[in-house]
């Protein structure tokens, strides 16, 4: 595959354990499935990659953990080329597919001990039995994988991918189709796992998981990294607030004189939602209440609410490309 980028190399972040320069993947086809990609993954950091389906999310992943081939670009885990050094790369990276194959006549034991072996690891007996015990497999250890519910599969699949204590652990989709126990548990582990040092890179569609368990976030869309910023950061910047007034006595229409103020008058005209923008230093608020007072507009209630990540997400994927290119920092 050709190893070079058309873009100039970025400076590199100094903790970063997974650089990406330059990535691109167009298929046989001519279709373009990520566009130049840049991004660094800092070492023991929950990164979250969003983006719709389709955006590039699973090819990105693929092509980092080595199952899959760039057309253009570099990648380095662990300070290894993910192309040039490939074997020592992947050791470093554990894998937890979007995709259940684990359609075997073995048992979960010999799965996972198996997949240990296959990195060069020496058993470890006891390392096994703990990672089926946080995964509440440890009853089915002598289960046929063929036997499992869909949940248990998806549970033998992260044991699989943490059986060689991978320095770097990736997520694709992992709360797909599996049910809460199932996900307040691997949510437990990843916790636990990135307070050992573990970095840990997810994809989801559970967008509140992002918000909870994430430290950084980017976001993809149409095969471009369109975003990447501090969780916190990110909601500080993009996020809105909302107040919403009940009033008194519904109204057919906002009046001309409360105009200078972004008012949406409920559909059934009794209540008032003014957004206003967090970083500001005066949001409005007081001189819209004094206005409604002057004009004779009561309300008998109001809360206020803020943009959810997934508020913020939804804005950015349905953003037109020229109306917004993001850095990535």
């Amino acid at each position: 595959m050709p190893h070079t980028s058309s873009t100039p190399p970025r400076a590199p972040t100094a903790d970063a354990i997974v650089r990406v320069r330059g990535v691109s993947k167009t298929y046989a086809g001519g279709f373009q499935a990520l566009k130049s990609i840049d991004l660094d993954i800092r070492r023991g950091e929950i990164f979250a990659l969003l983006g719709p389906n389709g955006a590039g999310k699973t090819t990105l992943i693929s092509i980092i953990c080595g199952m899959s081939n760039a057309s253009a670009g570099t990648i380095t885990a662990d300070g290894h080329d993910t192309v040039r050094d490939y074997r020592a790369a992947r050791t470093t990276i554990g894998l937890v597919p979007q995709e259940l194959h684990t359609d075997s006549f073995e048992t979960v034991w010999d799965t996972v001990r198996f997949s240990r072996g296959l990195f060069g690891k020496p058993t470890n007996p006891a390392l096994i039995e703990k990672i089926l015990k946080d995964l509440s497999l440890w009853d089915k250890k002598d289960s046929k994988i063929l036997a499992l519910s869909g949940g248990m599969k998806r549970r033998v699949l992260i044991a699989k991918a943490l059986s060689h204590e991978p320095k770097i652990l990736f997520l694709d989709e992992p709360s797909a189709g599996v049910d809460v126990e199932l996900r307040h548990d691997m949510w437990r582990l990843v916790r636990e796992l990135q307070r050992a040092g573990t970095t840990i890179i997810l994809t989801t569609h559970y967008i509140e998981e992002a918000q909870d368990m994430a430290d950084r976030i980017g976001v993809i869309r149409q095969g471009e990294l369109i975003l990447v910023e501090e969780k916190n950061v990110l909601m500080r910047k993009l996020g809105k607030k909302q107040l919403t007034l009940t009033l008194q006595q519904p109204m057919a229409r906002i009046p001309d004189a409360l105009a200078r103020w972004p008012l949406v008058l409920g559909q059934d005209g009794a209540t008032l939602v003014y957004t206003f923008d967090t970083q500001q230093e005066d949001t409005g608020i007081a001189a819209l209440l004094r206005a409604l007072a002057e004009h004779g507009i009561d309300f008998k209630d109001l809360h206020s609410s803020e943009s959810s990540l997934e508020d913020i997400f939804v804005s950015l994927v349905h953003t037109q490309p020229s109306e917004q290119k993001a850095p990535t920092a």
